[in-house]
């Protein structure tokens, strides 16, 4: 009999796809409320097309930033969490071996059956480090490349995003009609945007979309109104 072999279909693109929504989601909607809100104001569509790219440069750069500055964060934390857990073997190995023998034991093993496990993990101390910074303070070890990927990612998803609410004000050159095909445009890109952010995370494609597209629209219509207001 032919044995099938089991395939195993996770996903493991998350920090990039995490990147990307962070981006888009805030380049579709800044750049869009900042356009709806000046049209409110202005109706010259240069001074918008302006306005907004600045706004695109800006915010790009700033979460671009924010980005490199967190994944930064996560990489120092981790290697002072090792350092420490190197030292602690070293000088509390009695101490480690229990804690290695507690988070066994949250799975269902017996002391006496986790400590050969323990007696032998404790020969290996590379893989001692390794096990105890997975299981016991739940941190895996950061991609060395990630700060600088995750802020080109975070800040080319914002510009691309950004770009599509500005798109009928530069191809148009009449503010009305560029709020209008703006938001026609912008939604649908929200739409899409937030059905693939649910299709990625599981929470429901519909659902998703849906909760995009409101937030975006509302943000818009604070923008425009209290230009208006202003004006």
């Amino acid at each position: 009999m032919t044995r099938i072999g089991h395939i195993e279909t996770h996903f493991t693109a998350s920090n990039f796809v995490r990147d990307i929504v962070i981006g888009m989601a805030d380049g579709l909607t800044v750049p869009f409320a900042l356009a709806a809100g000046l049209s409110g104001a202005v109706q010259n569509t240069r001074l918008i097309v302006v306005g907004g790219m600045a706004e695109i440069a800006a915010g790009s750069i700033a979460m671009g930033l924010g980005g490199y500055l967190a994944a930064r964060g996560d990489a120092e934390h981790y290697e002072q969490e090792r350092l420490r857990e190197e030292r602690e073997i070293i000088e509390i190995p009695e101490e480690e071996k229990a804690e290695v023998s507690r988070v066994f034991e949250a799975y269902g093993l017996t002391r006496a059956q986790s400590m050969p496990i323990v007696d032998a993990l404790s020969e290996h101390p590379k893989s001692w480090v390794d096990f105890m910074m997975r299981y016991e303070l739940g941190l895996e070890a950061p991609d060395p490349r990630r700060a600088v990927t995750s802020a080109a990612t975070i800040a080319g998803a914002y510009v691309a995003g950004g770009l599509i609410p500005l798109s009928p004000y530069i191809i148009l050159g009449d503010a009305t009609r560029g709020l209008a095909y703006s938001a026609v445009v912008t939604l649908a890109a929200l739409g899409i945007f937030g059905y693939m952010k649910g299709r990625f995370a599981h929470t429901g494609p519909l659902r998703s979309a849906t909760q995009t597209m409101v937030i975006g629209g509302l943000a818009a219509a604070a923008a425009f109104v209290l230009a208006k207001l202003i004006s």
